[in-house]
């Protein structure tokens, strides 16, 4: 008889998620109290409905934790399929935004099923490699694992999204570097995907993205030849967060964040207004947290009792991951500006739900590490 103990409830991850949480509230609160759509229509209403999010991530939060994650790996597949062909059909139907037609459109609200697609890709790879355990280091294993992750991941640059592309490919590089993948392994394939970045530059991404590229390796090489229009968000950002000092100008008193200087700072480029307002001092408890939690969920992963519990949480690991340094790296201009938002921070339903979700899942694993016979 398997028995619960809530003593094993990994109670500094709760804490984690509750601080960063907060963090947000006060941040989106504040990018939002003066900022405008292109349009001139007030970004008011994003705050309300970000409570909304967070209580519904919540709520199914719970729900993952007190589900036996277990029994997630019986129907990882048709979770799967369902998924690579929304993210099929959103190429159709599809709203644009940004440059990608990554929504489909449920009533007043939208819903990104490449969020979803993260989860089911960790799902997909999570039951694949625990069916070959003891096996997942030959190249055929391998190999099956890039078939699982290549159709949602092609499906999702077609879009183009380059941002959630990249989240793909690092679930699945943690995840098989964790199943047991070889350096040999690994040096082969990135040689082979080589040739096959080109053919993305060439024939899959946008000029946009080719413009954002390109800024992106000027701003680190020469500045002379950055176009200021292409290069106006992360050169706001970087004057916001320069400006915030050691403590910041105090929330909503940033001159970049309440002038509206920062774009989409509510989303992508909401660490600018933690570093404006919150200053070096804020921005670093923010990374001290998602820190914190990620190490929290690599320490889940190292205790869970099966492979498939081990390969859930990197995988949850590795889009959390993924999200901090891209998005944080392209606020500092580390990165190039690829729009993805930072976790349990920006605004955004489908993505906050995705990654409470993935908590709750992370705890579930903690709580069933161990079986008690009686």
């Amino acid at each position: 008889m398997e028995v619960r103990r809530w003593r094993d409830y990994n109670w500094p991850l709760l804490g984690c998620v509750a601080v960063l949480l907060i963090i947000g509230l006060l941040a989106l609160h504040s990018a939002t109290l003066t900022a405008v759509t292109v349009n001139g229509a007030p970004l008011r209403t994003i705050f309300p409905r970000q409570i909304v999010y967070i209580i519904v991530g919540l709520v199914l939060m719970l729900g993952a934790t007190l589900l036996d994650y277990r029994l997630l790996s019986s129907i990882s597949r048709p979770i799967y399929m369902v998924v690579v062909v929304l993210l099929a059909v959103v190429l159709f139907v599809g709203r644009v935004s940004e440059g990608a037609q990554s929504w489909i459109a449920l009533g007043e609200r939208t819903f990104q099923p490449s969020e979803a697609g993260k989860l089911a890709l960790m799902l997909a790879l999570g039951a694949y490699w625990s069916r070959h355990e003891g096996q997942t280091d030959r190249w055929l294993v391998q190999i099956g694992s890039l078939l699982i992750l290549l159709p949602p991941m092609l499906l999702v640059l077609l879009q183009p999204d380059l941002g959630s592309a990249i989240v793909y490919a690092m679930i699945w590089l943690v995840m098989a570097w964790g199943a047991g993948m070889r350096w040999s392994q690994l040096l082969v394939l990135t040689i082979l995907s080589l040739p096959l970045g080109l053919v993305a530059w060439e024939q899959v991404l946008d000029e946009y993205q080719h413009v954002r590229l390109l800024t992106f390796y000027y701003l680190i090489t020469d500045m002379s030849k950055v176009d200021p229009d292409a290069g106006y968000n992360v050169i706001q950002a970087l004057s916001a967060i320069s400006s915030g000092g050691w403590v910041g100008t105090g929330l909503t008193r940033g001159l970049f964040s309440q002038g509206n200087y920062v774009p989409v700072q509510h989303t992508d480029f909401i660490f600018a207004v933690v570093g404006e307002e919150l200053g070096f001092v804020g921005g670093g408890v923010l990374i001290i947290f998602e820190a914190l939690l990620l190490w929290q969920a690599l320490t889940i992963a190292d205790q869970s009792s099966n492979l498939f519990g081990r390969q859930m949480a990197l995988g949850v690991f590795a889009m959390i991951f993924a999200h901090v340094l891209i998005n944080i790296g392209m606020n500092m201009s580390l990165l190039p500006v690829t729009g993805l938002p930072l976790p349990f921070v920006s605004a955004g339903g489908s993505f906050m739900i995705t990654v409470l979700v993935g908590v709750g899942v992370l705890q579930s694993i903690a709580l069933r590490r161990k079986r008690l016979a009686f």
